[in-house]
């Protein structure tokens, strides 16, 4: 019962954060969002007892992914203010 409220919770929140990443005019903020709700899936994951998935999207979709774009974020800021001057 706990489980499925739980679950119930994290699914409105991971939608909350899906719909703030695509309104968001800050693309940090949409990064930010976007590893949030990975992170939550991976919580989803843990509850419906495939501890195998929960992992590999936590280590991937929360982890890997959002350093990837954080690091690509960061490179185009640097060109950007490189091509300015």
């Amino acid at each position: 019962m706990i489980e499925t409220i739980l679950t119930i919770v994290l699914a409105i929140i991971s939608l909350m954060a899906a719909v703030y990443a695509v309104l968001t005019k800050k693309t940090l903020n949409a990064i930010i969002a976007s590893g949030i709700i990975s992170l939550l899936a991976s919580i989803m994951f843990l509850l419906v007892s495939a501890p195998d998935v929960a992992m590999t999207e936590a280590a991937i979709g929360s982890g890997l992914t959002t350093v990837v774009f954080l690091y690509a974020l960061k490179h185009i800021k640097d060109r950007r203010s490189t091509h300015d001057d």
